[in-house]
């Protein structure tokens, strides 16, 4: 073995015996899942990382960052500008998935359209969620606002399964469980999703310091995700069992709640970065000010984004 080969060799050794860790805060979001696929099927050990997933509310989860519990987190990209413009600075490096009907809102048989919402109770996430997000999303869309429905704190699991039991008059909620209501038609209907009202996209980001000290970690936790896209291209059922595993669903199961969405490759990420982010954020900011969730609008959106990590 020559020097160099035997330097190299060396060296990946050593950056193996000293993985970096993160500890990285999400939810169980069908989204999310080819993290899962890259933590259970050791991707992110092969790329030299030591990766805790910490299952965190969306609610909380800038809490964690600010805090420094965590150094990365997932979550939608209006939530990234609200997280921003609120004092916690993230920065995102790669888009994971954009929803085709996996979120959306679930209503009552009685309740025929958006306008009938007024006055009824609808079960939402906290302000500066993705759930909080979307029905002010869909509100202003219709010639509303947040303050036309009375809104009760209830997270995506919880809501959907208070609403089957008879409960509220609606409910914000997404895949899995957005199917607990499909399956329950008796319960109402799902009013309206993302393929109607396109406003969940998500991505992950991590604390600038710690990116700034951690620029290899970053990459290879990107590359990790799309590694995890391509076990899915090869062997879809296993990494369908493994990803439904996490949230006690079969690999069959997982595969439809998965149907609602596209999880977003290299390509798609180079494409959503270069074109469609900045537009997103700048348009979310606008609902996010009319629903309270921020004060003012962001001055800078550059600071949001590294689209380094990507290429």
């Amino acid at each position: 073995m020559g020097l160099v080969a035997a330097c190299a060799v060396g060296a990946m050794q050593t950056a193996s015996a000293q993985e970096t860790k993160i500890v990285l805060g999400m939810s169980g979001w069908t989204g999310f899942a080819p993290l899962t696929l890259a933590d259970k099927a050791g991707l992110f050990k092969k790329n030299g990382l030591n990766v805790e997933l910490k299952m965190i509310p969306q609610k909380d989860r800038h809490l964690a960052l600010a805090s420094g519990a965590i150094q990365c987190a997932a979550t939608t990209i209006e939530t990234h500008v609200a997280w921003n413009t609120n004092g916690v600075p993230i920065v995102q490096l790669f888009q994971l998935d954009k929803s085709y009907g996996a979120d959306g809102i679930v209503a009552r048989s009685d309740i025929k359209s958006f306008a009938d919402l007024k006055g009824k109770t609808v079960a939402v996430s906290a302000p500066g969620t993705s759930p909080y997000f979307g029905l002010a999303w869909m509100l202003s869309k219709n010639g509303m606002s947040i303050k036309d429905v009375k809104t009760v704190s209830l997270e995506p699991q919880p809501a959907a399964q208070a609403f089957v039991a008879g409960q509220n008059d609606a409910a914000m909620t997404y895949e899995p469980y957005l199917s607990t209501v499909r399956d329950n038609p008796a319960a109402g209907k799902i009013m309206a999703t993302t393929l109607d009202y396109p406003w969940v996209m998500d991505s992950v980001g991590c604390d600038p310091k710690w990116l700034k000290a951690n620029p290899a970690a970053a990459k290879a936790l990107t590359q990790s995700y799309f590694d995890a896209l391509d076990m899915i291209a090869a062997d879809k059922d296993k990494s369908y069992e493994i990803m439904g595993a996490a949230v006690k669903q079969t690999g069959e199961q997982f595969g439809k709640s998965a149907s609602f969405l596209k999880w977003a490759n290299k390509e798609d990420n180079q494409k959503f970065f270069a074109n469609d982010l900045v537009p997103f954020m700048k348009a979310s900011a606008d609902i996010l000010k009319e629903a309270g969730v921020i004060r003012k609008l962001p001055e800078d959106y550059s600071v949001m984004y590294d689209d380094s990590f990507i290429k």
